[in-house]
């Protein structure tokens, strides 16, 4: 059975809104959206689990939706250990054992914080972007230009200026980082609208700017949670079974195509290929920010798999081509590789 249906259940700090898929005996799925987003994010693949025999839980975090504080005096936190501690909290509060956790944005970092922190409460993790555990020392130092152009909001969150925007602002401001996020997302107006109703919860500008504050280290967290942040500034290893999945147009996918951890069926790497030398490019690779530094990284890469011939590739390409008269010196290429230097268009 796959039903889903609005619940509510109270833990410590907060009345969690959640929706529920699937069979109330399933096995356990806690799946938690990202900033901007809502429970409606996972729909499709909560329907797919559900018909697998999973329970999916899909919470509204805190500042979202129907969630709620329970009390005035309750700090609107943001920081990733107070979304951590509200998965194990939701655990508790369902009755739910080591259920597997999934997310991105938010919802991936929680994800990670609480398995993490709490290995024996979870039975896998499903992460958006690998070990998503935020690095606040990090944070306080800038990355290259063109990353920090992304993170424009999280810079105006720094402000009062962008609390003001927020607050007045948010469906045009989320909206729009829908659009830059996903930019071959074709999404209508209804789809948008649904989860933007979630930004109306009352405590969501705090939630949120509390969250960038506290994640560039220039605001102080909830005192009852600095032992658990202290923790997880060792980034501490996460030690449950877990899958990392990644962006369809993330440009560093490529590499995970000829690294050993990711040789079929654990990953995309179906010829087998492995080469530690190329492991260790490609983990610097995939963990450097710098543009320059990393552009430098893959060159050497696809170096070595030149020089290892990694792949042969033996093509008959049989597509059609439809060329105008105009058009002189084409040549029909060997490979997927097309030449068109050679052509020229006449008038």
């Amino acid at each position: 059975m796959d039903r889903q249906a609005m619940s509510t259940v109270e833990t410590g700090v907060l009345r969690i809104a959640y929706l529920e898929h699937g069979p109330g005996n399933g096995w356990p799925v806690i799946l938690s959206h990202g900033f901007p987003y809502d429970v409606h994010a996972f729909d499709e693949v909560a329907s797919i689990l559900a018909r697998a025999g999973a329970r999916v839980i899909a919470p509204y975090t805190r500042g979202f939706g129907p969630t709620r504080f329970v009390s005035d005096d309750v700090m609107r936190s943001g920081q990733q250990a107070a979304r951590g501690s509200d998965i194990v909290q939701l655990c508790d509060a369902l009755g739910l054992e080591r259920p597997i956790l999934g997310g991105f944005d938010w919802g991936g970092n929680a994800s990670c914080v609480a398995a993490a922190l709490w290995p024996e409460r979870i039975g896998g993790l499903v992460s958006y972007a690998g070990y998503d555990v935020i690095d606040v020392s990090r944070q306080r130092h800038p990355v290259a230009p063109s990353l920090e152009r992304v993170f424009w909001y999280q810079h105006l969150f720094q402000t009062e200026r962008g609390r003001e925007c927020l607050t007045e602002h948010r469906r045009e401001l989320c909206r729009m980082l829908w659009s830059e996020w996903s930019p071959g997302w074709q999404f209508d107006e209804a789809t948008f609208a649904r989860s933007a109703a979630a930004f109306e919860n009352p405590d969501f500008v705090d939630v949120v700017i509390h969250c960038y504050r506290c994640a560039f280290g220039l605001e102080a967290g909830d005192p009852a949670l600095q032992p658990l942040e202290d923790h997880l500034a060792q980034k501490p290893t996460v030690t449950v079974p877990t899958v990392t999945i990644d962006g369809a147009t993330d440009p560093l996918n490529v590499l995970k195509t000829v690294m050993t951890n990711y040789r079929a069926p654990n990953g995309a790497n179906w010829g087998g290929f492995s080469n530690p030398e190329v492991d260790e490019l490609a983990r610097r690779a995939l963990l450097n920010f710098d543009d320059a530094e990393r552009t430098k990284l893959i060159i050497e890469i696809h170096e070595l798999i030149a020089k290892n011939a990694a792949r042969l590739f033996i093509v008959s390409d049989l597509n059609p081509r439809a060329l105008s008269p105009k058009l002189s010196g084409f040549v029909q290429a060997q490979s997927w590789f097309q030449d068109i230097t050679s052509v020229v268009v006449g008038e």
